[in-house]
């Protein structure tokens, strides 16, 4: 792992908590390579942190499946097939379609109103300048996640919140992970946020699901599109002349 550990947030209060969730976001994220080891001496010094939480945390991942664990060889980035990550798409096309349609049915309440209007405004800014740098990718995540989440919570079902998380497990699925982050590619992200917005906002349950199904299907061309640059870039980063010692 090449990167600082991203801030996450709204992280939980206890420590153990905050780890968990900054190396889950880190593991979401793509800031391992699929197969590398998880060397839990150096995740303790990056993080900051006691080696128990950290442990925990690896333990937790592993159970829920981001990560592999073997007896005596320790944790290991989970590698995911191109296809694995294509259902997590299509899956949370027609999940997270629904959720826009429930909210919208629901109607927003004042604060979901307020964080989806925030979250625009936010991206508004941020295209402004009519240009984007590598800089922006973290603020442009949080934004993302940010209408995402609000629009899972939006709909009120937690049962359907559950389903879209454990879509969201899969690396590159996640709304953390901005693929293709050239300025015509966000820019047509934030006018979809937008016109689900205004859709939800207009009670128009069905407008609403349709347009955050082809959505989240456009941001599956984004990713596969990205395949080739990003295998590359992974090869780069991980040559075996700087891989680490076992």
């Amino acid at each position: 792992m090449n990167q600082r550990l991203m801030d996450v947030p709204n992280a939980p209060s206890t420590r153990a908590a905050t780890v968990l969730e900054e190396l889950r976001n880190a593991v979401c994220n793509g800031q391992f390579a699929p197969g590398e080891r998880l060397h839990e001496v150096r995740l303790t010094e990056q993080l900051g942190a006691s080696r128990t939480p950290v442990r925990a945390a690896l333990q937790k991942l592993a159970s829920e499946g981001l990560l592999d664990h073997a007896p005596n060889h320790g944790y290991r980035m989970r590698e995911f097939p191109v296809a694995e990550i294509v259902y997590a798409f299509e899956l949370r096309a027609v999940l997270e379609g629904l959720a826009a349609r429930l909210a919208a049915e629901r109607g927003l309440s004042s604060e979901h109103q307020r964080l989806l209007e925030q979250s625009l405004y936010d991206g508004d800014r941020l295209l402004s300048r009519g240009v984007l740098i590598e800089g922006d990718r973290a603020a442009y995540s949080t934004i993302n996640t940010c209408f995402h989440q609000t629009v899972h919570a939006a709909a009120g079902s937690r049962m359907l919140q559950d389903m879209v998380r454990l879509c969201r497990q899969v690396p590159i699925s996640s709304p953390r992970m901005i693929v293709e982050f050239e300025y015509r590619d966000v820019r047509r992200r934030h006018d979809d946020h937008q016109r689900v917005f205004e859709a939800i906002l207009g009670r128009e349950a069905w407008r609403a699901e349709m347009l955050m199904r082809d959505h989240v299907m456009y941001l599956k061309t984004a990713m596969i599109r990205s395949l080739p640059t990003r295998a590359a870039a992974i090869e780069l980063r991980y040559s075996p002349e700087e891989a680490s010692p076992e």
